[in-house]
């Protein structure tokens, strides 16, 4: 041994977790042991431990809140978070997203609402703009392509009707799904959501294509056109 030698129980309360993940595995730890690892040390008499609670606690314990917090709300909302330990937990939300949609693009049959929201939510739930994508399915409902094909403010989005079926026509679909985030976290269809809709049907229908459903995506919720008799 050497002379810096430290014994596990005299690390630091910070280091707590730490020592938990490495004598019974990462899925041991909550989730609040495994935001202080991110955070790594506590400010102010505050642990990391404390700290981790308190930001969880103002996301109500729900991670989709977490992953749309930026740098500055951090930083300016808690003390002891600087922009490194900030870019962590903004770093490891975005892992957690993509590897969620990874794990969607090997299972690409997209059978229900339920399915196309999963598939979706990682890639639009917590956006604080809107985007509109389109999904393309092949006759047994297999997931051909899924493009986002405009980006807009806060509120709304401006689509064009000749855009989506010319990326449809391109990739060959026999069916589609549309669709596109609320930042606000109400899954309600505006008018312009539902005449949008209506649009993109009767378009479809002069092309031989169908319109499956048009999904409003939440971060925890969503809205089916087809699942409420819209279609």
């Amino acid at each position: 041994m050497t002379g810096n030698y430290i014994p596990i129980s005299s690390w630091a309360e910070d280091d707590k977790p730490r020592e938990k993940m490495l004598s019974k595995g990462v899925t041991a730890l909550s989730t609040n042991e495994l935001l202080a690892i991110l955070i790594r040390s506590g400010s102010g008499g505050e642990s990391a431990l404390d700290l981790s609670r308190r930001i969880l606690t103002d996301a109500s314990n729900d991670l989709n809140t977490l992953a749309r917090l930026s740098v500055s709300d951090f930083m300016n909302r808690y003390k002891g978070v600087g922009m490194a330990k900030a870019a962590s937990i903004i770093a490891a939300m975005e892992l957690g997203r993509r590897r969620a949609l990874s794990t969607a693009r090997e299972e690409p049959a997209l059978t229900t609402s339920r399915d196309l929201y999963d598939y979706l939510q990682p890639l639009i739930g917590d956006l604080d703009h809107e985007e509109f994508w389109v999904v393309t399915l092949s006759s047994a409902c297999r997931m051909k392509s899924c493009d986002r094909l405009f980006s807009g403010g806060i509120e709304s989005t401006i689509i064009d009707i000749r855009m989506i079926f010319r990326k449809v026509l391109e990739s060959k679909a026999c069916s589609i799904v549309i669709a596109h985030n609320h930042p606000s976290g109400n899954d309600r269809p505006s008018s312009h959501d539902i005449t949008l809709t209506k649009k993109v049907q009767e378009a479809g229908r002069v092309l031989d294509i169908t319109l499956l459903d048009h999904i409003v995506v939440c971060p925890n919720r969503y809205y089916s056109f087809a699942d409420n008799g819209m279609l």
